[in-house]
C-alpha cells in the first residue's frame, strides 16, 4: 500500500495555534518536508517533535517532487508544513499536491492556520463572497492584475510585504478608486497584531506613518464598483443594497 502525504498548517504568528491533530501526525509520519529547516525546527522543537527533516521550498521543488512520490509509493507516510500557514496557499506546496494527484495517490490537507480568514472577518467587509488573489505580480502583468481585480464585484483579498506595502496602497487607490474600502492586519496572532480600517487614502496615511513589519493582509472593498451586502437581523439572510 501506498503512504499518506499531509499537509499540515502551522501558526501565522502564535505557537499556540496548532492543533492537536497536528502535533500528532508530525510525531507520527516517517518524515517532514520543511520550506526552511530551521523556522521550522523551533516550531516542532516546541512540541518535542523529533522527525527527520528535509528541505522542498521554491527553489528545489521541481527536483524533490519525484523522490517524495517515490517514498510514498513504497508506504512512507510523509508530512509538508511550511514557515507559517497553510502548505500550497502562497507557499510550496501545489506542484506537490499536483503530482500526488496526477499519480492517484492518497493525500490530506489538516485544517488550520492561515492568514487570510482572520484578516477576512475582521475587516468589517462583506465576506459571503470573497477572492483571494494571493500576491500580486512584482513586474510583469502587475499593471493587468490591478485592472481585472479592480473590475471585481467580490471583496478581494492581497498578501503583500512590508517594503512593498505603500506601492500598493497607492495603486489600489489609482485602480479601484477613491471610495474604496481597505482593511489592513498585520502580526496576526502576535503580540502587536494590528487591524487598520477605513478608506483607502486612511489607510495609505496610516501605512506612510508606521514602519510596518510582517506579512501584511489588505482586504479590499470596491464600494463604487458593486452592491454592499449587510445582514437582515430579523432573518438571518443576506439582502443587497444598491448603492
Amino acid at each position: 500500500m501506498s503512504g499518506m502525504m499531509y499537509f499540515v498548517p502551522t501558526p501565522v504568528g502564535n505557537l499556540e495555534d496548532m492543533t492537536f491533530r497536528a502535533v500528532r501526525i508530525l510525531k507520527e509520519v516517517d518524515y517532514i518536508l520543511c520550506e526552511d529547516t530551521r523556522t521550522s525546527g523551533i516550531l516542532l522543537k516546541h512540541y518535542e517533535i523529533a522527525k527527520p527533516l528535509k528541505s522542498y521550498h521554491l527553489h528545489n521543488e521541481h527536483q524533490a517532487t519525484q523522490k517524495i512520490i517515490d517514498d510514498l509509493k513504497k508506504g512512507q507516510n510523509i508530512a509538508i508544513i511550511t514557515d507559517a500557514g497553510t502548505p500550497g496557499i502562497s507557499d510550496p506546496g501545489y506542484l506537490l499536491a499536483k503530482a500526488i494527484a496526477d499519480e492517484n495517490l492518497e493525500m490530506q490537507c489538516l485544517p488550520g492556520a492561515t492568514a487570510f480568514v482572520p484578516a477576512l472577518v475582521v475587516s468589517g467587509l462583506p465576506n459571503n463572497e470573497f477572492l483571494f488573489a494571493g500576491f500580486l505580480p512584482q513586474k510583469k502583468g502587475r499593471q493587468t492584475k490591478l485592472k481585472q481585480l479592480a473590475a471585481e464585484k467580490r471583496t478581494v483579498i492581497l498578501y503583500e510585504s512590508p517594503h512593498k506595502i505603500n506601492t500598493t496602497l497607492e495603486q489600489i487607490k489609482e485602480f479601484f478608486g477613491d471610495e474604496t474600502q481597505v482593511s489592513l492586519s498585520r502580526e496576526i496572532s502576535k503580540k502587536f497584531e494590528e487591524t487598520k480600517r477605513g478608506s483607502i487614502s486612511d489607510v495609505i496615511a496610516f501605512s506612510k506613518t508606521k514602519t510596518l513589519k510582517g506579512e501584511i493582509v489588505l482586504v479590499v472593498n470596491n464600494v463604487g464598483n458593486k452592491e454592499l451586502v449587510e445582514v437582515n437581523p430579523t432573518k438571518n439572510k443576506y439582502k443587497n443594497i444598491e448603492n
